[in-house]
């Protein structure tokens, strides 16, 4: 039987960073998304954390990305508002039409709501791999982002907990 259509997502830099923590590189990704796309701005957090980022590697090593070579005009509203990173995802989402954005931040996750976007965040994407039944312990993969400095609510640990069985 085919594998179904796998979506278009794109994605923030918080949870390309979160997820490299949990999991030491971003194949999951690959794994659950036809598409994953990066725009320029998004590249440019990451990369500005200089060599000694934790999720550098990670993202250099995953050459599958669709890297955005130029910056998005962003609305005015969406800059006033938020980082140019997650106001570039929902530009962009909004610009090609892309349903599917990743944003963890709580302000960025509501505009793009506002905006009439589907959202996930990394927690959302190693649920989505650990139900579709890839190896991910989501205990292991909550410490391993908690040692890198990733925040993670208690209450949203619970519920990931929970959703993991």
């Amino acid at each position: 039987m085919p594998e179904a259509r796998r979506s278009v997502i794109i994605t923030n830099t918080t949870p390309l960073l979160a997820v490299s923590a949990a999991t030491g590189s971003l194949e999951i990704l690959r794994g659950l998304y036809e598409r994953v796309i990066v725009p320029f701005e998004v590249e440019q957090e990451i990369m500005a954390g200089g060599a000694s980022l934790f999720g550098i590697p990670a993202f250099e090593q995953a050459h599958w990305l669709e890297r955005r070579a130029q910056p998005v005009r962003i609305h005015p509203w969406l800059t006033n508002t938020l980082d140019r990173g997650e106001a570039s995802v929902i530009q962009t989402a909004l610009n090609e039409n892309i349903a599917l954005v990743c944003i963890d931040e709580t302000v960025g996750r509501r505009i793009a709501r506002l905006n009439g976007l589907t959202l996930t965040g990394s927690i959302g994407i190693l649920l989505k791999a650990h139900q579709r039944g890839d190896p991910i312990s989501i205990p292991d993969a909550i410490a391993r982002m908690r040692r890198q400095g990733i925040w993670l609510s208690d209450r949203l640990v619970k519920q990931a907990l929970a959703l993991a069985g």
